[in-house]
């Protein structure tokens, strides 16, 4: 381990370990990640001008869906995490895919601290509902990133739908994720994260939400920010 003061729920890192050997498994309690992971990579790609090149880092990347797939658009790619088995599986697969991503098990807070604004874009994505501290993990983004660089979160609104939706509905109703995934009082919503944001020096946030149809089991990138949303600013 790379640093004492761990931002972190034991908790939560032991739900995700346990499941770690399932991550590549698009038919698995991973499936809603493999599903939405070409929206996102998309969506990075587009607005923060093109992956090619750029050095990047993907914070509390898991078992690497989403380090890997933009490693494939020729970024180069770091991703840091926090579980252990998560990082074995990521680095593993590495030998499958053929792709290429420094791994590293370190805390966003100390890797900001080491590599001050090295990076041209970082991404968070479904992290900030699983910290006990998200601006603290927001600040240290925004210090990783390149001035004229992009700084990428994803998380889930807080309200009656978003409940309904990502707790009853993704949980219990339609199972695409196991039961216990998402505690509701650590939703955030979208004012809050850019107040947080803007205590970090970062504004003129851009905002897109992400959508699921239940019945074509289809998601999408719409204007609907009531339960997923992506949240972008520039550096």
């Amino acid at each position: 381990m790379e640093d004492d003061g761990i931002n972190a729920d034991p908790i939560e890192l032991e739900k995700f370990s346990q499941l770690a050997h399932r991550w590549w498994d698009p038919n698995s309690e991973f499936k809603p990640l493999h599903d939405i992971n070409p929206l996102r990579l998309d969506y990075i790609d587009q607005l923060s001008g093109g992956l090619k090149e750029k050095t990047v880092v993907d914070v509390g990347c898991g078992g690497g869906i989403l380090s890997e797939a933009m490693a494939a658009r020729g970024a180069k790619t770091t991703g840091i995490d926090l579980s252990d088995k998560a990082l074995k599986i990521a680095k593993l697969h590495l030998l499958e895919s053929g792709q290429q991503v420094d791994y590293r098990k370190i805390t966003v807070e100390m890797l900001a601290k080491e590599q001050p604004h090295h990076f041209d874009i970082v991404t968070c994505m479904e992290m900030l509902e699983h910290v006990p501290d998200p601006a603290s993990v927001i600040k240290a983004c925004a210090q990783l990133t390149k001035p004229n660089g992009w700084v990428f979160f994803s998380t889930i609104n807080r309200n009656p739908k978003s409940y309904l939706f990502a707790i009853l509905g993704a949980e219990y109703i339609l199972k695409l994720l196991p039961k216990g995934t998402h505690e509701y009082a650590k939703f955030i919503k979208p004012s809050e994260l850019a107040r947080m944001a803007r205590a970090a020096g970062l504004n003129d946030a851009k905002i897109i939400g992400m959508t699921y149809n239940p019945l074509t089991k289809v998601y999408a990138l719409e204007a609907d920010t009531s339960v997923n949303y992506i949240m972008a600013f520039p550096a």
